[in-house]
């Protein structure tokens, strides 16, 4: 009897670690089961946005020789060296007739705004640069703007906010509530500026506002050279305050109200074109490629969030401006060029 039950005992044992391992077995497979259908309809979504997206190039975009360059600055100004690259191979191209800056942005970084500026200011003996403004050209975008030989805006963008503006986080309540005290060693007295970690202090906030004041009275000489205005006037309009495109013609800030088109076409009369003008655009990188594609997908798919997020439009500008996205250039006939 004893050693029959011990029999049963091991064969009990048995049973419970093969069910055990059924069960494991069983999981895996259903694991195994779900991945690969996610990769296929993920492949199968893949290949349709690909489709969508070579099917809308076929009627857009047409092999052809381009002469009127478009330069997009898009969202934030968090880098120029893009958008410097994209002049400097439509400025060297002697296919290219003009340049036509096409300006939907908020604002941004000052140094990008500036870097962005100078190339454009430096293009302008070479060939006729215009600047056409979207849905918004603010500050950084107005900024970057500015550098063409004219601008074109339409009458309902949002433009102007000449201006800079620096914002401190102060978490000093909430370090205290949770029990943190921060302990600081530092070289100098304003080693740590801007910690969040305290109050900041008198000659911290001079400091600050003096920085503040000198980018500022740089924004401002900056646009009265571009615009071929006296600083004093132009000083009166960088209180920050945002314009409307025709608010702006009524001030000089602008030169012509239009839409990408009309800077076109203005472009290709002041290079003294005889010829059709024919934009063209950079050509595409594979970054730039894969975020077509995923712009095709989600629009198909109507994910409104998903879509603002790949498009980059739901950031907040990083140092100085604020703005509303702004939106890509109307559908017409251009060709892709790529550097030499």
């Amino acid at each position: 009897m004893h050693v029959a039950s011990v029999g049963c005992v091991r064969f009990k044992k048995r049973s419970l670690n093969s069910c055990f391992h059924d069960v494991i077995r069983s999981y895996f497979l259903l694991i195994l089961a779900v991945c690969a259908t996610v990769v296929c309809v993920g492949g199968l979504l893949v290949v349709f946005s690909v489709t969508r997206l070579m099917a809308g190039s076929a009627i857009t975009f047409q092999e052809q020789p381009g002469n009127i360059g478009i330069v997009e600055v898009t969202g934030p100004i968090v880098s120029s060296r893009q958008v410097i690259e994209n002049i400097k191979t439509f400025r060297d191209d002697d296919a290219i007739k003009a340049i036509v800056i096409r300006v939907d942005s908020p604002g941004g970084g000052v140094g990008p705004s500036q870097e962005i500026f100078r190339e454009v200011v430096k293009t302008r003996p070479v060939k006729t640069v215009i600047a056409s403004l979207g849905a918004v050209a603010a500050s950084g975008g107005y900024y970057v703007a500015a550098g063409a030989q004219a601008i074109v805006a339409n009458p309902g963008t949002i433009t102007g906010s000449i201006g800079v503006i620096m914002n401190h986080l102060n978490l000093t309540d909430l370090v205290q509530k949770i029990g943190i005290a921060p302990v600081v060693i530092k070289s100098g007295e304003f080693k740590d500026l801007g910690s969040p970690f305290r109050e900041l202090g008198k000659n911290e906030k001079q400091l600050l506002q003096q920085m503040v004041d000198e980018l500022h009275q740089q924004f401002v000489a900056d646009m009265a050279f571009a615009r071929d205005m006296p600083e004093e006037a132009l000083a009166k309009l960088a209180d920050g305050r945002v314009y409307t495109g025709q608010t702006a013609l009524n001030l000089k800030l602008i030169d012509r109200t239009g839409n990408l088109e009309d800077a076109v076409a203005w472009a290709a009369e002041l290079a003294g074109m005889e010829e059709k003008p024919v934009p063209v655009y950079p050509k595409d990188t594979p970054i730039s490629i894969m975020r077509k594609m995923t712009r095709t997908l989600f629009k198909d798919l109507d994910i409104s969030g998903a879509w603002r997020i790949i498009s980059g439009t739901s950031s907040n500008s990083e140092i100085t401006e604020e703005g509303v996205p702004g939106t890509g250039p109307p559908s017409m006939t251009i060709s892709r060029r790529g550097p030499k």
